[in-house]
Order: structure tokens, then sequence, then C-alpha cells
């Protein structure tokens, strides 16, 4: 679940070893050469592929910058994260479905996906997947991955380590758990502590769980797509209390729309080195920085504000006070923006509305004409 203590250390050498020395040294430039990266994750990846056109938000996840603290440097903070009860209550549950081996895990993961197959035994596999560093943890869950698959025995991966390049950028992911199954298939299991009541959980939680799991079905497909044999499973397995109390109870949840939307969108994205290159240099976000110089540094990177980013993004709430002192349509949603074409501006979508001068717009002739419409409608009868 999303509240376990992560294993990915702070700083990823890995991921900075795999960029040319010139982007490594750029990006460390940007976040303040003391300051650790901040690793990608699965939730971080998800929330990219939401809005693929923000250049910002992939400019700072791509540096590895904390947008937590950014935020908070700009004077708008972000209400983000669980508290301390919740974490708590969750790690338990985690650990109340992984006990014994995970024997309840694998029964929950063999009656909902494989009812046909053979049932796993006492004997299921587990393996050590400790390893040094994020890259380290990456190939032994790959080696894990392939022993398993030529075993075809039902083996646990607790806390398993994917990487999937994102614009030009490792990222480590860490599921809840993978399963391999018999015949080779792998299951992406994500445990989250939010209650099934009557077998159903609260849809927005459930969306949002599955494009995290999404991502991880990614990342797996590309180890998969390696070994003859295997194949990474589009069901995932969603694991949560039942009802009101703390017995694990699953319900399968199908990715494919996830997966293929969260692809399309990732594969947009510009690659970090473009966004890095276009930025004036002597700007940076680094600590050692004064809030004016990380604003200025902020602001000289396109982003793409809508609503959706204040349940997404740290810097959500700078970005909407920014576009809303613009005057910008989009901090009045996408559906508006993209209905306004290439009226950008709420004061020009009133002009365009108020009157026939700029009708020559298709756009602004439909504003002109249902302004009419509205008016018409609103006259007193009489």
């Amino acid at each position: 679940m999303s509240s376990y203590p992560p294993s990915v250390p702070p700083q990823s050498s890995a991921q900075q070893a795999s960029q040319p020395t010139g982007l490594r040294q750029r990006l460390a430039d940007l976040r303040g050469p003391a300051v650790p990266p901040r690793p990608l994750d699965a939730r971080a990846l998800a929330a990219l592929a939401a809005n693929p056109g923000c250049g910002r938000r992939a400019l700072l996840d791509g540096a590895g910058v904390d947008k937590t603290v950014l935020a908070e440097a700009l004077g708008s903070p972000a209400p983000f994260g669980q508290s301390q009860f919740a974490i708590v209550r969750g790690n338990s549950f985690e650990a109340k479905v992984k006990s014994d081996g995970g024997a309840e895990l694998l029964r929950l993961v063999h009656a909902h996906l494989d009812p046909g197959g053979e049932a796993p035994g006492p004997d299921a596999r587990v393996p050590d997947l400790s390893a040094a560093g994020p890259e380290g943890r990456a190939a032994r869950t790959a080696l894990a991955l392939r022993e398993a698959t030529a075993a075809g025995a039902w083996t646990l991966l607790d806390h398993p380590m994917l990487a999937l390049e994102v614009a030009g950028t490792p990222a480590y992911l860490e599921p809840d758990a993978v399963v391999v199954h018999p015949d080779g298939r792998w299951t992406v299991v994500e445990i989250k502590s939010f209650p099934m009541i009557d077998g159903a959980a609260d849809a927005a939680k459930v969306g949002a769980a599955a494009r995290q799991a999404a991502v991880y079905v990614l990342a797996l497909e590309r180890t998969a797509g390696k070994l003859p044999g295997a194949r990474a499973g589009h069901t995932v397995l969603l694991v949560c209390p039942k009802d009101f109390s703390n017995l694990p109870t699953a319900s399968p949840v199908d990715v494919r729309r996830e997966r293929a939307v969260t692809r399309r969108q990732l594969e947009r994205l510009t690659r970090v080195e473009e966004l890095a290159a276009a930025l004036p240099a002597g700007l940076g976000f680094g600590p050692e920085r004064t809030a004016e110089e990380r604003a200025a540094a902020v602001a000289a990177v396109e982003a793409a504000y809508a609503p959706e980013c204040l349940a997404a993004c740290e810097l959500a709430f700078h970005c909407r006070e920014k576009a809303r002192a613009a005057d910008e349509v989009t901090a009045l949603g996408r559906s508006v923006r993209g209905e306004l074409g290439a009226l950008t501006t709420v004061e020009g979508a009133l002009a365009a509305a108020a009157g026939p001068g700029a009708a020559e717009d298709p756009t602004a002739a439909a504003l002109y004409r249902a302004a009419l419409l509205r008016a018409e409608a609103l006259e007193p009868v009489g």
C-alpha cells in the first residue's frame, strides 16, 4: 500500500549514473548541488501521465526536486500526505495480509484470478529480494521473476523493485507485491487500507489505485518481454479490509484502459534534457536560493494547470494562483479550455460573448450566439 515505508533511498545513484555527465550535473545544479534527488514513484508517474503537457512537473520530477519543500518556499504549501495513524493502520493491515509466508495473499490471488489452476501450497516460494541500491534490487527482482517462471511454481515477491524509463530518466518502482502463477503469468497486487463495503470500495480510490497499478504493469511488461513463457497480467488484485473489520478481502481490477492511457501519455512527455536546456542559465530550485529566485525558475518552465492537479501535485496551489492572476481559462478546467480553442483568457472569452466584432472566429461566434440565447431566455415575460 502507498503508506508502506519506501525502501528506495532518497538518493538514487543508479538514476544518476544512467544519465550523461552534462545532464546529470545540470539537474544537480537545478535542485541544489548538495541535495540528493527525490526518486520517481508510481504515484508521481500516474500524475505525470494524467497531465503530460506540464513541462514544469516533468522537469521537477526528472531533476528529483522535492516539490513539497519547493511549494513551501513559494508560500503555497499543499496539504499532501497521510496521518501517522493511517500509516500505522495501513502497515499493520499489510503485515497481516502477508503473514505466514503470504499464504492468505496467495489464496486470494488463486480464488479471484486463477480458480481453475493449481492451488498454492504451504511451500510457496518467497525469495529474498535484498540487494544494494535500487538498481541492484531491480536486477535481483528480474532474476527472481526469471527463476520463478522457469520453476512453474507459485511465488510471492514482497516489495519487488521494477525499473521503467520515463522521458529519458529511469524510475524505480516498488509495488506492494507481485505474484508469479505456475503458468508464467505475473500479477500485481495492490494492498490498500480503505475498506470494501459489501464487496465494493470507493470508486475514486479504486481509480487512483488502478492508475498506480497500471504503471507497475508497464514496468513488468518490459521484463516479461525478455523471458519466454512470461507475461504480465492486465488484471491486478486490489486487497482491502472487509467491511469494518481488519480481515482482508479482494477484488480483481482490469487496468488495460489505464495502462494504455498511461503508456500513451508517458510517451508524449518531453525529454528532461530538452526541458533543462530550455531553462535560462543561472536559474535553479535549490534551498540555497532565495524564494524570489526559486519563483523565477518555476515561472520559466511552462505549466499546464488544471483543477485536477489539486489532487496530484504539490505545486498545484501555486500554479492555480498564477493561472488565476493571468486570467487563464485553464483555471476553469480542461473541458472549458478545449471548448474555447484560441481564446486563452477569461477576458477574451467574455469579450467574444459580448459583441459580434470577433465573430470571424468560429469559437467566438458560438460564444456570441450562446450569449444572445441566454439573454433571450432570461428576458422577463410580458
